[in-house]
């Protein structure tokens, strides 16, 4: 029970009748109902694909757990219509401090540039995230939410995933043409598959310690190497809704979890934090480890697995949720144009081909900021210490300071799916790249690039329009949308980020990702392009 929070408890309901012998088949069966699972199903819903989520509880997450949500997933969620109400709820932030004993070592701006609809970042605890995707995907008529629905077994056939799910009326079975896993780290549909799940495991491990509290701090990420409150170890503060805040305490090797979870242990810590005059009350304790680790194939014939259940990373630099998050906004695309026939099933070894890349990196990154903050050995503890020492007057070495390197969207430049440039280009729009957002202006009214962008995808024409009915390939269309005609660039922005000289044309994949660009408008090409997007 928190002060902050009363959880919900969702209603059990048995599945769906069947005539006697039948099964009951879905096109789509999500497992599991966090973050990642519940974003999933509404990409889908939205996509026109009915999908089933089983999940083996009956309420949202307990404790904060995934907290710190960056730009570009809160712009998959805007895709999705959500994320405005968990901007409206949650804090918004993009400084950050990093402290060493008392002193300041440096300061970072995540967003220092203007123009983005997005914050650069936004902290909000897990189960209000969890129940605003909840209500989102009941509103769309096309999630069946199950809860109590435990998977048991998995068979995978030519054509179809069959499941054994265990339910409190007892066990059915029930059949799917692809099924996605977002079941976490401890995946039981993992092992039903024999994937392999490998990578490193970090003896350190950290309390998390939810504070309901009025403070004074301001609204950044405040972290500490040895603190003179916790000598010998890290500390980081964060600010979460409702006067909570997050302060995650570095406890060493020996550490005993559930020792260090009791409360004659955790408050005197927050007490020598914080100071004896102020006052506070414990919402929601934890012990955690750090691990990196990732699933050998995030395609296994059909089922394929997202978020926890394909990789996991060390919470600092909040790259666990948001590259989930990234998983399922390049999936569901890719699964909806294979369900409707207009694309191969081997387009979805792209997926593994992009997301696999992403996981690389933020495991490499989730591995260095793990061994900065926690140093393995004698010689890295000094080597460590001497550049925070040297970050407090010498720039050069503020940028060897890892706290964390926070979560940025890893682009797909090696992808199969892109189309090379034919001719040169400035700036990052380069094929791969996920879209850069630019205040604009349609119809007289103020809005934002990408929210105009389609459903499916988009052709970005910088001048007068080429081709007022789109471009088809196949059974996939490209609707034209152009700043000139359709959109006024007020602010000069779109043209700058996207080097969007007279006659350039950008193709912008389902997932706001450039699939390719080009000087002139070449309907051929275009459709040539289009074609290698969806993997043909």
């Amino acid at each position: 029970m928190l002060k902050t929070y009363t959880f919900p408890k969702f209603e059990y309901r048995p599945a769906p009748a069947q005539p006697d012998g039948a099964v009951e088949r879905r096109p789509v069966v999500v497992i599991g109902a966090g973050p990642v699972g519940l974003s999933a199903a509404l990409d889908l819903a939205q996509r026109g694909v009915p999908v089933v989520v089983l999940d083996d509880n009956d309420t949202v997450s307990v404790g904060s757990r995934a907290l710190c949500y960056a730009k570009r997933t809160l712009e998959v969620w805007d895709r999705l219509g959500v994320a405005q109400r968990m901007v409206d709820k949650g804090v918004q932030w993009k400084l950050g401090k990093v402290f060493r004993d008392r002193d300041l070592v440096y300061g970072f701006d995540l967003l220092p540039e203007a123009g983005h609809r997005m914050p650069a970042m936004i902290n909000l605890q897990q189960y209000y995230l969890e129940e605003y995707l909840v209500e989102a995907c009941a509103r769309t008529g096309r999630v069946d939410l199950r809860w109590k629905h435990r998977v048991t077994d998995l068979v995978q056939a030519d054509e179809r995933v069959t499941l054994t799910v265990d339910t409190p009326d007892g066990s059915h079975r029930l059949e799917a043409d692809w099924v996605v896993a977002c079941d976490g780290a401890n995946s039981d549909v993992r092992r039903m598959v024999g994937a392999d799940f490998s990578g490193q495991f970090f003896q350190d491990r950290f309390l998390i310690a939810d504070v309901l509290m009025k403070a004074e701090f301001p609204t950044e990420r405040w972290f500490w190497f040895d603190p003179p409150f916790h000598r010998g170890q890290s500390v980081l503060l964060h600010r979460e809704a409702d006067n909570v805040w997050r302060i995650d305490f570095q406890l060493g090797w020996d550490a005993d979890p559930d020792e260090e979870k009791q409360p004659e242990r955790v408050i005197p810590r927050i007490q020598a934090m914080l100071g004896p005059e102020v006052e506070f009350d414990l919402e929601w304790v934890s012990v955690y480890q750090f691990a990196c680790r990732r699933i050998d194939r995030f395609r296994h014939a059909r089922v394929l697995f997202a978020g926890d259940s394909a990789h996991q990373v060390s919470p600092f630099g909040a790259r666990g949720a948001n590259s989930g998050v990234q998983d399922v906004d390049n999936l569901g695309w890719k699964l909806g144009l294979v369900l409707d026939g207009a694309a191969p099933a081997s387009l979805l070894d792209s997926y593994h081909d992009e997301r696999a890349r992403a996981a690389d990196d933020n495991l490499l990154n989730s591995t260095r900021s793990t061994d900065f903050i926690t140093p393995k050995s004698r010689a890295s503890r000094v080597l460590r210490d001497a550049v925070l020492e040297l970050a407090e007057h010498e720039p050069f070495a503020r940028k060897l300071v890892n706290s964390g390197r926070l979560s940025m969207p890893t682009p797909y430049l090696d992808s199969p799916l892109n189309t090379p440039d034919e001719s040169p280009f400035e700036g990052d729009m380069r094929p791969g790249t996920p879209c850069a957002d630019a205040p604009v202006r349609r119809a007289g009214q103020p809005a934002w690039l990408l929210a105009q962008l389609s459903a499916g995808f988009t052709l970005l024409v910088f001048g007068a329009r080429a081709a007022d009915g789109g471009i088809r390939a196949g059974r996939v269309a490209a609707t034209v949308l152009s700043v000139g005609d359709d959109l006024d660039d007020i602010e000069g922005l779109v043209a700058r980020r996207y080097d969007g000289r007279p006659g350039t044309v950008y193709l912008i994949r389902p997932d706001h990702h450039v699939a390719a660009r080009w000087r002139s408008f070449d309907a051929a090409r275009i459709e040539a392009a289009i074609v290698r997007a969806c993997g043909g």
